[in-house]
């Protein structure tokens, strides 16, 4: 039976006939591009969904694609668009150009972590214009500051290392923004590629190999999926991490400064719900994050032989001893 044949749940929670939906004409059906594959990041969707007043299978209906090939995603986006679903959502920046190059009609919503103009999804923050909106938990100085506070930890470094995803469509603007503010900051960065998981030991053995003093880890739906495993062979290779979500501290990792992506996937739960309702995408301003989480594995650095600046620590907004 072919797979465009179910509506399913991630998680395979539940799955329902094409049939089953003919029985409820009215219920609209919102088609779900997924490149995160992570249960944790679509419930807070799901959240949003009840938020603005839809539940799944009461009054509305979900038609899910996930994968984390993302050389799938265009064929897969352009089966979503073949049942003409009410609203088109795209989780993860890897998911968002397949959606968008798939309909100019049917309105979208994404949820990213990278710069929406930058990426050419929309032509303008405040007003999108188009068929697409959304939301991301990306600002330009993030990773500035990322850079900043690691460089708080070594007074002088040789290098840092970078761990890029060479499928991720933002990770070149995302270097180049890390190669600046070490430039600044008088240090150089050696970047490693990682487009499976497979590949994380071949990164960390290159990382090694050019003795870099810390990571950068740029913020991908892959790494978000292997958060404990990288968390844990850093910490192996005795490598300080600069991460961008808490999950990797509250995992093991050292550091992490970054926004909240599960709030993020909430919003576009709510601007999901807003479409449905009768609003235009086009009017609809892709939202950004308001606050910026510091949280630090006190244990990781003890660990790693490191001691973490008081004034870091006071301002971190939560510490894990």
């Amino acid at each position: 039976m072919k797979r465009r044949e179910f509506i399913t749940l991630v998680g395979g929670a539940a799955a329902w006939p094409l049939a089953a939906r003919a029985q409820q004409p009215a219920m609209p059906v919102i088609g779900v591009l997924d490149s995160v594959a992570d249960a944790f990041h679509f419930s807070a969707f799901r959240n949003g969904l009840n938020e603005a007043g839809y539940t799944i299978g009461h009054n509305v209906v979900l038609d899910v694609r996930s994968t984390n090939q993302y050389d799938q995603l265009p064929a897969l986006a352009a089966d979503l668009v073949s049942s003409h679903p009410a609203v088109l959502v795209a989780l993860g920046g890897p998911a968002t150009p397949a959606v968008k190059a798939a309909t100019r009609t049917i309105p979208i919503v994404f949820s990213i972590g990278g710069d929406p103009v930058e990426l050419g999804f929309v032509a303008n923050i405040a007003r999108p214009g188009g068929n697409i909106t959304g939301t991301t938990f990306f600002t330009a100085q993030l990773l500035q500051k990322q850079v900043g506070l690691m460089r708080e930890l070594f007074p002088k470094p040789r290098a840092f290392g970078v761990l890029i995803n060479p499928g991720n469509p933002r990770h070149v603007a995302d270097l180049a923004r890390v190669r600046a503010a070490a430039a600044t900051l008088g240090f150089e960065i050696y970047a490693a590629n990682a487009s499976t998981k497979s590949d994380f030991d071949g990164a960390f053995a290159a990382f090694q190999s050019e003795r870099v003093d810390a990571l950068v880890i740029l913020g991908d739906p892959l790494a978000s999926r292997e958060h404990k495993g990288l968390a844990e062979m850093a910490l192996r290779h005795a490598i300080p991490a600069m991460y961008f979500a808490r999950e990797f501290p509250q995992a093991g990792g050292l550091i992490s400064y970054g926004a909240s992506s599960p709030d993020a996937y909430r919003q576009a739960g709510v601007y999901v719900g807003r479409i449905l309702k009768g609003e235009k995408s086009a009017d609809l301003p892709v939202l950004q994050p308001t606050k910026f989480e510091l949280v630090i594995n006190l244990k990781t650095a003890k660990a790693l032989g490191l001691e973490i600046p008081p004034s870091m620590l006071a301002l971190a907004d939560e510490v894990i001893e």
